[in-house]
């Protein structure tokens, strides 16, 4: 696109790839996108299925001492997808409703 305006790159507003984060970061995506998720069908999507949580960090090697931030970039993770299928759900129901 930027070839076609013939604009300068912005990197200001470009938004970061996964690349750019730390290590850290990335693992907790990993983890994030290995463990199931929790639908109800009345509800929607509750959140993420932690039962297998150990046996992940086990299998990404994370020790007792990046347990809890891994877990922290899970949680914040989980609410964000949350946040973003309660937002989704509630537009379709709203776009159902003015019909």
């Amino acid at each position: 696109m930027v070839e076609q305006t013939g604009e300068e790159i912005d990197w200001e507003k470009c938004p970061p790839e996964l690349s750019d984060f730390p290590d850290s970061v990335l693992t907790a995506w990993n983890i994030f996108h290995s463990m199931g998720n929790r639908v109800y069908p009345d509800i929607g999507y509750i959140g993420k299925d932690f039962s297998n949580r150990d046996i992940l960090f086990e299998l990404y090697d994370i020790n007792n001492h990046q347990q809890d931030w891994i877990m922290e970039l899970l949680l914040f993770l989980e609410t964000e997808t949350v946040t973003e299928s309660q937002r989704q759900l509630k537009a379709e129901y709203d776009k159902i409703k003015r019909k």
